[in-house]
């Protein structure tokens, strides 16, 4: 796949654009290997939380599973097929949660944020924080024109971060999904274009 940028058209692996940054308390990064033993750690101390929400949470996670993960997550930030980012406090290094520009349409170019927390971290708005900081980047360097998130219409706790940075809700997805659980859900899709 070819983007253009002007009158050139480029493969996405060649486009140049940093793999960290900060917001006012956080750093931001594409994930290293070597970052599966705080992620699954963090995994595990949210575990309650994560699992209505997250298929990966439907079992306490192991290292050597989080760190193939990781590992598949800078392999694909590198061949720019999708953007896991890592987020962490930016004065302790202390691991936060997970976001990302996932299903990604160059063309356009468009994103989807993702995020989860590590619970112990939770409603000191770190997540918004660390979305609105996403978006930027986005904007910036990856010349987005559309976001979105896309987040069951039951979390209200994922629900209010786009809420919260002026996302629209374009609509609502019915029995769009299935729930860790099994059950048929809807999906809230919010957006934001540029």
């Amino acid at each position: 796949m070819e983007i253009e940028r002007g009158e050139v058209k480029v493969n996405p692996i060649l486009l140049e654009f940093p793999a960290e940054f900060e917001t006012e308390r956080l750093f931001i990064r594409m994930p290293l290997p070597g970052d599966g033993a705080v992620t699954c750690e963090s995994i595990n101390a949210s575990l309650k939380e994560l699992q209505p929400w997250m298929p990966f949470a439907k079992k306490e996670q192991n290292v050597e599973e989080t760190e193939i993960v990781i590992r598949e997550g800078y392999i694909n930030f590198l061949n720019r097929s999708d953007l896991r980012l890592l987020v962490f406090k930016k004065d302790t290094r202390e691991f936060v949660g997970s976001s990302g520009l996932h299903r990604i349409n160059w063309d356009v170019p468009k994103f989807e944020i993702g995020y989860w927390i590590d619970t112990r971290y939770s409603g000191r708005g770190y997540m918004t924080e660390a979305v609105q900081g996403i978006t930027d980047f986005a904007v910036r360097e990856l010349k987005a024109r559309r976001i979105e998130i896309r987040c069951d219409v039951l979390n209200t706790k994922s629900r209010a971060i786009p809420d919260k940075l002026g996302f629209a809700l374009d609509g609502i997805l019915r029995n769009d999904s299935v729930s860790v659980d099994g059950d048929l859900r809807d999906t809230c899709i919010y957006s934001k274009v540029f």
